[in-house]
């Protein structure tokens, strides 16, 4: 399928998009959506893959991670969680020193042989090829944020050392400042009041980050969500990650939603809002492709699997719910 694009650069099925009219509820994702991650976030996998191979696996790579690797797990709908996807390159990448292969080749096989199970089709085609015990004993993952080696030196990393110390109660082993310092926060207060004046009440927000991180970001736009009926995943049980449907269920359904729209950037959102509509509640996705580094690619990849909306920012957001 092919969405067709207007003047405003907003993409659309044209055969489905009357639907619109049916919205009572919005939902966001929020990174990659209402922040801008690539040097906060992305940053972190890049610099915590590093760290790992080299005082840990003890592997100087010539191969530093970069955004295609990390949209290439991502567009598997497996990975919504970046230290699943940062342990996915580490496993990834010392099999191929192991076997001697060249680390980018390697690493995009990897990608190919992934699907939405994320780390599990990962360790499982690894495990294929050679022998990974040795990583995966010292990174035991995935453990908890609190104690799991590759959580804490993830989370040092993107929180820095003073917001660390607050969220955990430990001190970290990094100096430099956290990489949540570079979240380009892209919500404000014009957008959220025009959201208000159509939704009300029913703005919430189904995100793999958890409470405070999302707080220290957004700070007072945070209140402006409906938090009774919103999720932060990383502060819930594992089980609960995106895609599984049943964070958008119950926000949904808190909110008494008819018709919802769930504004995401990645496969793991279109995934979970294609299984909330298939158990019988109404959700129509909404795909951000502005804040990928190629956001053609990510265009091509929401039209294959025949989403009916995709906009560059959460700033078309009033023009297409005619909110103008």
């Amino acid at each position: 399928m092919t969405l067709t694009k207007n003047s405003e650069g907003i993409y659309t099925d044209d055969s489905e998009i009357q639907i619109l009219n049916k919205i009572d509820a919005i939902i966001f994702d929020c990174d990659g959506v209402l922040i801008d991650i690539k040097k906060s976030y992305d940053l972190a996998i890049i610099q915590t893959t590093k760290y790992v191979l080299e005082h840990l696996a003890k592997i100087n790579s010539s191969l530093d991670i970069d955004f295609k690797i990390i949209d290439g797990f991502k567009s598997t709908g497996g990975f919504n969680d970046e230290v699943d996807l940062t342990y996915a390159a580490i496993i990834s990448l010392v099999a191929a020193k192991k076997l001697e292969k060249n680390p980018a080749n390697f690493i995009f096989d990897v990608i190919k042989n992934s699907n939405s199970t994320g780390i599990i089709s990962v360790e499982k085609y690894l495990e294929t090829l050679t022998d990974i015990s040795d990583i995966k004993k010292q990174l035991s993952y995935p453990g908890t944020h609190h104690d799991n080696i590759l959580y804490q030196i993830f989370d040092q990393l993107f929180y820095g050392p003073d917001l660390y110390q607050k969220l955990f109660n430990q001190t970290s082993k990094f100096s430099e400042s956290g990489l949540i310092e570079q979240d380009d926060v892209l919500i404000n207060d014009n957008l959220m009041k025009q959201l208000i004046k159509k939704f009300g009440s029913k703005i919430a927000m189904v995100t793999g980050r958890g409470k405070e991180s999302v707080r220290y970001s957004l700070k007072s736009l945070l209140s402006k969500f409906d938090l009774q009926n919103s999720m932060f995943l990383e502060d819930e049980l594992r089980e609960l990650a995106k895609p599984n449907p049943k964070s958008l269920i119950n926000s949904i359904q808190g909110m008494n939603s008819v018709c919802s729209l769930y504004v995401g950037d990645s496969m793991e959102d279109f995934i979970m809002a294609k299984k909330t509509t298939d158990f019988g509640h109404k959700t129509v996705f909404c795909g951000i492709i502005g804040t990928s580094k190629d956001p053609q690619a990510k265009l091509e990849l929401f039209e294959k699997n025949n989403a009916i909306l995709v906009l560059d920012s959460i700033h078309q957001l009033p023009k297409v719910l005619n909110l103008e």
